[in-house]
């Protein structure tokens, strides 16, 4: 019997130098307790994040995130030529039509602004739809100029289903990452794409950095002592596991019934989804540290049955190599990993490996070695989802 092609999963071993990618609360390093050792932690929401704003750029097909819409809808009224109060009304009667609950932001002094309303929940919908919110506005003009009061019989309720109807709308960026949205009926969106926190591979220790800003006009002077600021920031160094995978029977479904017409554009948006996440870097703190490294090793497996995080090969610690370095017995160990993992639930589940690598030529269990990321990207979706013949 022949066996459908269901999860696409990605494997990225990535050396990353000082850096601190991702800060919590108090601006310091995620870290995380694993197989007894600390480890430094990326999130997967920061990761994500880099993904899709990669993601975005690369395809030209933007979504927004916000509770402030009404404030988008006003800003296109405004390049519409609208009167500036009356476009603020507009866009805050827009706000307060769906099925949303919302409120009346506030400013610094807590005391309510006039005409600015919040979305309780965040919108999530394509870019090109704040102009079909506007184009509803422009359509009610004379009912939705008036003052916003969110008192009494609101003119907004009228337009109630027309702007929801918008909010259902989706692109590729929503049809792969997912959407929560519970308040408006049937507007919830499964993800098709599931990405794991990455982690060192080994140990690592959170190291303090002590930094002293100059004053130039004392500097110049000569008149006083001392530095115009001083502090301390954290960062850490590591080679670190990445995982994430694509279920491709969610993102077909997302696209379309018919699995036969989603195939052409669930492969596009899966290839670039691989490119971006491989390729991707969340930015925090760049200015300072320009952390801009590349993967040294990128699996990818197409499986039949089930996605297979191989976090579990690094549960033991990598110890470094005799001359230094993690990168050479982490690839070591995730094709070992591989091999042991794979044998154990039956090598017929994976349909095809492959990866590609900075200067590993000789990985016995990760499938043919490519030249190039896109080969690879390539590669595997031949086999994951096919090109349907004209």
């Amino acid at each position: 019997m022949a066996l459908t092609p269901r999860f696409l999963d990605i494997h990225v071993v990535q050396p990353v130098p000082y850096a601190n990618l991702n800060r919590d609360d108090t601006n310091s390093v995620k870290t995380m307790l694993y197989g007894d050792a600390l480890r430094t932690r990326i999130s997967s929401q920061a990761w994500k994040r880099a993904v899709r704003e990669h993601f975005q750029d690369a395809l030209g097909d933007n979504a927004l995130r916000t509770r402030r819409i009404g404030e988008r809808v006003a800003e296109v009224l405004l390049d519409r030529g609208w009167d500036e109060l009356a476009a603020r009304r507009a866009g805050a009667h827009v706000a307060a039509g769906s099925s949303i609950k919302w409120e009346v932001a506030k400013g610094k002094d807590k005391q309510f602004i006039k005409n600015k309303v919040l979305t309780n929940a965040l919108v999530y919908l394509p870019e090109d739809a704040v102009a079909e919110l506007a184009d509803v506005a422009e359509a009610h003009k004379d009912a939705i100029t008036t003052d916003f009061t969110g008192k009494g019989k609101a003119p907004e309720s009228a337009l109630k289903g027309k702007i929801d109807t918008i909010l259902l709308r989706r692109n590729g960026v929503i049809n792969l990452f997912g959407r929560m949205l519970a308040e408006v009926d049937q507007a919830g969106v499964d993800g098709a794409v599931q990405v794991a926190h990455a982690f060192t591979t080994h140990a690592t220790e959170v190291e303090l950095d002590y930094f002293a800003a100059v004053d130039d006009v004392t500097a110049t002077k000569g008149d006083e002592t001392g530095s115009g600021h001083m502090g301390t920031a954290e960062f850490s160094t590591g080679t670190l596991y990445r995982f994430a995978t694509v279920d491709l029977e969610e993102l077909a479904k997302n696209l379309s019934d018919d699995r036969d017409t989603a195939v052409g554009a669930a492969r596009e948006l899966a290839r670039q989804f691989m490119l971006s996440f491989i390729e991707s870097l969340p930015q925090a703190k760049k200015n300072s540290t320009a952390p801009h490294s590349l993967p040294h090793l990128v699996h990818v497996a197409v499986r039949s049955d089930r996605p297979l995080s191989f976090a579990a090969a690094f549960e033991e610690p990598v110890q470094s190599a005799q001359q230094g370095g993690y990168v050479a017995r982490s690839v070591e160990a995730i094709d070992a990993y591989s091999e042991a993992a794979n044998a154990l639930l039956g090598p017929d589940r994976v349909l095809t490996a492959a990866h590609a690598s900075l200067r590993f030529d000789k990985l016995e269990h990760l499938g043919e070695r490519h030249q190039s990321f896109a080969d690879l990207a390539t590669a595997a979706l031949d086999t994951a989802l096919p090109e349907v013949p004209q």
